[in-house]
């Protein structure tokens, strides 16, 4: 158990008619933690944070956030949360200002203290100087900076964000992450949804993988990695006549051995010693690439490397 968890689920379970969204699962996330959830498309994801959020009702087990119950006290919870939601909801036609202003006046703020935080948030998205914008001129990134300080316009014990950063070029990605990192250090607890493996282990102090509506793995990014992987990977590319006539050539070289349609994977120890061991077997690929294992790499042989449409 979680010392101070916020969130506690136990037989977690959406069903949608005879469709399984959520299947049985059981998870807490602790008060100041980054928690996130790790999956495929239709894993299951955001069915749990909508659950989390009371927007969704719970079809079995039991749910408590905040220490109460959501079909009980939805309002009470909702007030006490932060959403970003995977698609931006903003208002085009206001100021970035003003939209974060009205949104305030949703929770019943005074007028003046909607202002005041207005202000702040803008500061600490890095948003001031496009206060008086519409909402419509902004890039992508400053969108989703700006539906982050909504979402705080409350001061909410918990932020839920599904998918915080999907379609942000890479610049844009790094300035969210580091907004949410202090967000973490202000004590906010954060639960996440992504299916991008190095915002996970950037972001996450313990996390689960879901699979088809269930919990596959659960720890910190580190913790994943050493259960489920090896300390590094070399990557082996050939000649395409080459990788398709191995014929064993590289058995016992690695705790496991993936062959994919464009290279060869070796989970081991000590990717250097493999190297030179597979060059001392008469194997002479075009390119070698010793690598640390990444989160990645436990997530596809969790969930396999089928894409997944939906």
């Amino acid at each position: 158990m979680v010392e101070g968890s916020l969130i506690r689920a136990r037989e977690l379970t959406k069903k949608f008619g005879s469709f399984t969204a959520v299947d049985a699962i059981d998870f807490e996330v602790g008060g100041g933690e980054a928690f996130g959830f790790l999956g495929p498309n239709g894993a299951g994801k955001s069915s749990t944070m909508r659950m989390i959020g009371g927007v969704s009702p719970v079809t079995s087990g039991e749910l408590r956030v905040l220490g109460r119950d959501p079909a009980v006290d939805g309002p009470l919870i909702r007030a006490r949360l932060g959403v970003v939601p995977q698609e931006d909801t903003l208002d085009l036609e206001l100021s970035v200002f003003d939209n974060l202003v009205i949104y305030g006046r949703y929770f019943d703020l005074p007028r003046a203290e909607c202002r005041k935080r207005a202000a702040e948030l803008l500061d600490f998205v890095q948003l001031s100087d496009r206060a008086k914008s519409r909402v419509d001129d902004l890039s992508g990134g400053m969108k989703r900076r700006l539906t982050i300080a909504r979402a705080l316009i409350n001061e909410p014990d918990i932020l839920l964000l599904d998918e915080p950063t999907t379609g942000l070029d890479p610049q844009a990605r790094h300035v969210v992450w580091d907004r949410l990192y202090r967000l973490k250090q202000r004590g906010v607890t954060l639960v996440l949804t992504t299916h991008y493996m190095d915002e996970a282990e950037q972001l996450c102090d313990r996390l689960v993988v879901m699979d088809r509506a269930r919990i596959v793995a659960e720890g910190s990014p580190r913790e994943l990695i050493d259960k489920w992987s090896s300390p590094e990977v070399l990557e082996l590319r050939f000649e395409l006549d080459v990788a398709d006539n191995l014929d064993g050539q590289l058995d016992e070289l690695a705790d496991r051995i993936e062959v994919l349609p464009d290279r060869v994977l070796l989970y081991t120890r000590d990717g250097e010693s493999t190297a030179e061991e597979v060059h001392r077997r008469g194997l002479r690929p075009i390119s070698t690439l010793v690598r640390r294992s990444s989160l990645e790499d436990v997530f596809l042989r969790l969930t396999g490397r089928t894409l997944v449409d939906g």
